[in-house]
């Protein structure tokens, strides 16, 4: 069974989402651990985000299963239905097509590290839910609700 040395995988700090959308996300830190041991039907994310940073947009998948598994600190889970808090050991399951939008926050005053585990399905379709954004994996565009992209 290949090793993935974690210490030479990549880090990619901050988002892709344009501006002003990527500034709650500047110093979250993602290093790609499916990528790196060659894995092409879901991803696995090493993800540590700092105080007051949020995970991503609040969105939801159409084609696509998603799941966090807090390894350290404290996360709020925001979604449809409320907060919830997710320490060390838990974890939160989204399946495809639900339209329950969700994200995570540091709301705590450590670092939070977690696990991020999705497919990689080329139908997908990120819908954000509070914002005028979605993205398909076709392309990887970020394009308001209408397909206008954003410059």
């Amino acid at each position: 069974m290949p090793k993935i040395d974690i210490a030479v995988v990549p880090k990619r700090k901050g988002s892709g989402y344009p501006p002003p959308f990527d500034a709650p996300f500047a110093e979250r830190v993602r290093q790609r651990l499916g990528n790196a041991g060659g894995l092409a039907d879901f991803g696995v994310n090493l993800m540590r985000l700092p105080p007051g940073n949020w995970s991503s947009q609040r969105h939801w998948h159409s084609a696509e299963d998603e799941f966090v598994y807090v390894l350290e600190g404290e996360l709020t889970l925001i979604e449809d239905g409320g907060e919830t808090v997710l320490r060390a050991g838990e974890c939160a399951a989204f399946p495809k097509g639900s339209g329950n939008g969700h994200h995570l926050i540091n709301k705590s005053d450590a670092v939070a590290v977690y696990l991020e585990i999705g497919a990689r399905s080329p139908a997908d379709v990120t819908i954000c839910s509070d914002i005028d954004m979605m993205s398909s994996n076709a392309d990887g565009r970020f394009v308001h609700k209408d397909g206008t992209p954003y410059p």
